[in-house]
């Protein structure tokens, strides 16, 4: 990596470490902490990877600190960087994977959510990258073919399945390379890329026995995400805006761009066709799903689709013009440094005064900005051997505030994860803390009192940051749990 690569690199990694010690976990990294207890091969939402890395941590550092548990997550986007660069330097020289690496540091949902926070996308962006630099080398793409990388291609393959099932949309691309290119389509006569794909299956293999052993659920539940007919003409578009928010509009639009040429030539450019393919079916299918899902389609799915967009973009930013570039780069590093900047020093200081009151009751931003660890304080003295909320968020972000002090589970149809970690059958006989919402209390306590011994008012629980009261949870007391609630 040249020199000023690695400047760009360490200097992001630094300020993703800052940024990671000083804001809390959001609402999806709290709910991965607090969820998973142990070791296992895999979960209910993703596969293994992400969840042992923040359980590895947090049993080596003996605790569950966010630095702790998202360090390993933000190394893992050095790492990605360092892969970005090489692949970027294989297919279009040094100069294009400086552009690519600035490209990737600059970009919010790559620098920033998934090269910070505890998700799966962090490390799948990384085995991504490994997978696709492996099989250029295995298949001559931008250099010399070296067959023995096939079983690089289908370990790094493998490990981005163990990563996000999303991978396998890249994947799949990586096959429709292999058959529309000419050049490649020899190799497949030979045993080395089948080889790859058995390697990369039998890796995967284990998730396949957990969801057997567990009813199909991470299955059923990934798949069903797109269900429910409902007629969007205009869904592309707007899902196309948002996604373009979330990597940088000025970023977004030459990747989509430079994706429709390379579309257009076809395979006479091997270099692009390899990456389209690639990038093509992620950045294509979640915009023609909204035309008719319910669902709504959240924009980080297709982001493996622009992450292999990036050699391209820095292609293209090398023979862009050198002022307009350059301008163009350093403004976007400030504004993405400024705002998570901004975030943690109201984190850590809550300078803007009244904040809370902008916003509805129980509304704040800062909600999710911040650890509910005031709890902890106002759970002790009480007469409690579980928490029980109702939505797999709430669990989370009170699971994390509490620090595992008691179990907690989650009453209702979705409990996700802390439904295999802390099903509520194993609390039948123990006194627990119903969280009353979302919705009326009183309905609630109606609902679930015939569960319970006794159910009773107890203490609402507040959120607090800097002395602001920024939720109150309304709480019932639960004697004797006769039986788990469906």
């Amino acid at each position: 990596m040249s020199r000023n690569a690695w400047v760009v690199v360490v200097l992001a990694v630094v300020l993703r470490l800052g940024f990671a010690g000083t804001t809390g976990l959001g609402i999806d990294e709290s709910y991965m902490v607090a969820a998973a207890q142990k070791f296992d091969v895999s979960y209910f939402d993703h596969p293994p990877v992400s969840w042992w890395m923040e359980l590895f941590a947090r049993k080596l550092a003996g605790n569950e600190n966010p630095l702790t548990v998202r360090l390993p997550f933000v190394l893992a986007s050095g790492v990605a960087s360092w892969l970005l660069y090489r692949l970027t330097l294989r297919l279009y020289g040094a100069r294009a994977a400086f552009w690519a690496v600035v490209g990737f540091c600059v970009s919010p949902v790559f620098s920033v959510a998934f090269g910070c926070w505890v998700l799966p996308d962090g490390p799948l962006d990384a085995a991504l990258l490994a997978a696709a630099l492996a099989m250029a080398k295995a298949a001559g793409v931008g250099g010399p073919v070296e067959k023995n990388w096939w079983w690089g291609a289908g370990f790094f393959a493998g490990l981005a399945l163990l990563s996000k099932y999303n991978a396998a949309l890249v994947l799949c691309g990586a096959v429709m390379f292999l058959v529309s290119d000419p050049v490649s389509r020899g190799a497949l006569r030979g045993w080395r890329p089948w080889a790859a794909g058995v390697l990369a299956t039998a890796m995967f293999s284990p998730v396949v026995w957990w969801n057997y052993a567990h009813g199909w659920q991470s299955f059923h539940y990934q798949s069903f995400r797109a269900a429910g007919l409902s007629l969007h003409p205009f869904a592309p578009l707007t899902i196309w805006a948002g996604e373009a928010l979330f990597v940088g509009p000025w970023l977004w639009l030459p990747m989509f761009l430079l994706l429709a040429r390379a579309l257009r030539k076809g395979p006479v450019e091997r270099r692009d066709w390899f990456l389209a393919m690639l990038a093509i079916i992620p950045v294509v299918l979640f915009a023609a799903v909204g035309v008719w899902t319910r669902t709504h389609i959240l924009f980080h799915w297709a982001a493996p689709g622009y992450l292999l967009l990036l050699p391209l973009l820095g292609k293209w930013a090398d023979l862009w013009r050198p002022a307009w570039r350059n301008a163009i780069a350093v403004v976007t590093a400030a504004l993405l440094a400024g705002a998570a900047g901004a975030l943690a020093a109201e984190t850590q200081f809550g300078f803007v005064r009244d904040l809370d009151l902008v916003f509805a009751p129980g509304k704040s931003p800062l909600l999710q900005l911040v650890d509910w660890d005031s709890l902890q304080g106002e759970m002790a003295g009480r007469d409690v051997q579980a928490v029980a909320a109702l939505k797999w968020f709430d669990a989370g972000k009170i699971g994390y505030g509490i620090r595992g002090e008691l179990p907690v589970t989650v009453f209702g149809p979705e409990p996700h994860q802390f439904g295999v970690s802390f099903p509520a059958r194993g609390l039948v006989g123990k006194n627990v803390l119903l969280v009353a919402m979302p919705g009326d209390s009183s309905v609630i306590a109606k609902d679930y009192a015939q569960y319970f011994k006794t159910l009773s008012p107890a203490p609402a629980l507040t959120v607090q940051d800097h002395g602001a009261v920024l939720l109150v949870i309304p709480v019932f007391f639960g004697r004797d749990l006769l039986r788990p609630p469906p």
